[in-house]
């Protein structure tokens, strides 16, 4: 088997790809991560998703290719430049909410409806707020974090964030848990 032959990539993932070199972004989505989204969403028809860290929309852009048409999707990022490009990209798909706000604030002012899975791909909801963010998973639902293995973007003393957070999650016993030593480093967790 040869993971590196990933056969489904999004439509517009190369665009993205591209205008994220043009603009300087530097925290693209890997592709494994957004295969393996995809194949989770696609287990959840009618489901509810959101995405914390929208940045440019490439995880997104793989999202979206799982859901059905009955399927919903908000995105929160703070920053209104790359909200802005994601709209252009998605901003016409109805099933999509694209939300340009601070994360912490976004979830502390929620009060809609669970759901089936929630990528966290930004300090909110992965580093902070986190229980709020797990309280907001549907029993059988999926919690996904990456990023968990050393990363050449990660700060000084970054390690100990992720060494705590994971210490924290394995803890939990609401979630079932699996840490994967793949792509970036990937924690999957499912409600009980």
């Amino acid at each position: 088997m040869n993971d590196a032959s990933i056969q489904d990539i999004p439509k517009l993932h190369s665009e993205i790809v591209r205008k994220s070199e043009e603009i300087g972004f530097k925290m693209p989505s890997d592709l494994y991560v957004g295969s393996f989204l995809k194949t989770l969403i696609t287990s959840k028809p009618n489901g509810r998703f959101l995405e914390i860290g929208t940045g440019i929309g490439l995880s997104l852009s793989w999202m979206i290719e799982g859901m059905d048409n009955n399927s919903y999707l908000i995105s929160v990022d703070n920053d209104k430049e790359l909200t802005d490009i994601a709209e252009t990209y998605f901003g016409n798909d109805g099933r999509i909410e694209l939300i340009c706000k601070d994360g912490t604030q976004w979830i502390e002012e929620y009060a809609g409806e669970k759901f089936d899975l929630i990528f966290a791909d930004a300090w909110p909801g992965k580093y902070s707020e986190i229980d709020e963010v797990l309280d907001l998973v549907r029993v059988g639902g999926f919690y996904i974090i990456d990023d968990m293995t050393m990363q050449p973007n990660w700060p000084e003393g970054h390690e100990d964030n992720v060494i705590e957070l994971t210490a924290y999650l394995e803890k939990r016993n609401d979630f079932q848990l699996t840490k994967m030593n793949w792509s970036t480093g990937l924690i999957l967790a499912v409600k009980k």
